[in-house]
């Protein structure tokens, strides 16, 4: 079900645009293999002020991840990517009345990173709790595929990390696939990650509800070989 426009959200969008804190990217060509061509990167150090290491949150959701990562690691700049204007605005709007220096949020489709972000500047990227896209003929939408990872590869730093956490197994069990197929190595492999003993885990919105209806939680890392 279509989520309902929010009240007030053009103008609620130019504030925290108008503060810094949200850069809208809107770009004319949807045909995003043509429009990528084109560079238009971001200056990280112009951004923030600082050459810190990057982390790239793909799915931001309403901010819970991106803004708790942001208080616990004020030493890392964070680029919070959300596709959806009706959602990025909560996050926004709660990274400006936090106070987060280190985090921004982009409004931008995934498909069209590598236009944005140059190559080689990021260290970590985080997928959490992506839409498993269930159906087989959506397969190339999820955000492990290897259409995403071949983005991935050219924005992460050498050494560069990403880390997916879901709640849906056959998602899960097509990303572990996608990676390996793609040249990826795996680490640390979770199938109940609230049962693993891993410390330093941040819980997101659905993380939560999931875990409150006792489903098991997913994760993984994975580096290029």
């Amino acid at each position: 079900m279509r989520m309902r426009r929010k009240a007030r959200l053009d103008e609620r969008l130019a504030a925290c645009e108008a503060s810094g804190k949200l850069l809208i990217l809107n770009v004319d060509d949807r045909h995003f293999q043509r429009a990528v061509v084109e560079k238009e990167y971001l200056d990280f150090e112009g951004l923030f002020g600082n050459k810190n290491p990057v982390v790239l949150e793909i799915g931001a959701g309403k901010g819970q991840f991106c803004c708790e990562l942001a208080k616990r690691e004020p030493n890392i700049n964070i680029v919070a990517v959300e596709k959806s204007s009706n959602v990025i605005v909560d996050a926004a709007e709660k990274a400006i009345s936090l106070g987060l220096p280190n985090l921004v949020l982009l409004r931008c489709d995934a498909e069209y990173l590598e236009k944005y972000i140059p190559e080689k500047s990021v260290a970590r990227i985080y997928l959490n709790f992506s839409c498993p896209f269930p159906k087989k003929s959506y397969a190339p939408h999820r955000l492990t595929h290897r259409k995403f990872l071949e983005i991935y590869k050219k924005i992460l730093a050498d050494g560069g990390e990403i880390h997916q956490k879901t709640d849906n197994r056959e998602f899960f069990e097509f990303s572990l696939e996608e990676l390996s197929q793609s040249g990826f190595a795996l680490k640390n492999v979770s199938l109940d990650l609230h049962n693993s003993g891993f410390e330093g885990n941040i819980v997101t919105e659905y993380e939560q509800k999931f875990t409150e209806m006792g489903m098991p939680i997913y994760r993984l890392e994975a580096y290029i070989r």
